[in-house]
């Protein structure tokens, strides 16, 4: 079982932070809706506490989101990394690289 680092826990409380303004909650609401302290979603908005697996299921289902969407963190990814990630994907289906181009091309058109 992977044990979440440093980097990825700052990834996830960046990325509560992002779901709460996504839904327009301050965290004091959020924070009461979920069962916790204001300041302890604070602390865990910006890396300076962690949450437990019960805590982070209450912030879950008050924003209406799952795990896949809370642990999305490829936003936060340096876009090297991304384009690395492009490549692997169309290397390993190459029946789709013109599908990709295609899209590739109406985003920056």
């Amino acid at each position: 079982m992977e044990v979440l680092t440093v980097d990825n826990r700052k990834l996830l409380g960046l990325r509560i932070k992002e779901l709460r303004k996504r839904v327009s909650l301050s965290q004091e609401v959020l924070a009461e809706k979920a069962g916790i302290e204001q300041t302890s979603l604070s602390n865990i908005e910006n890396e300076r506490n962690f949450l437990s697996f019960i805590t982070l299921e209450n912030i879950m289902r008050v924003l209406g989101v799952g795990y896949f969407d809370v642990f999305q963190f490829a936003q936060y990814a340096p876009a090297e990394n991304l384009i690395q990630e492009i490549i692997t994907i169309l290397k390993d289906n190459p029946e789709r690289v013109k599908d990709a181009y295609r899209i590739i091309k109406a985003l920056v058109d």
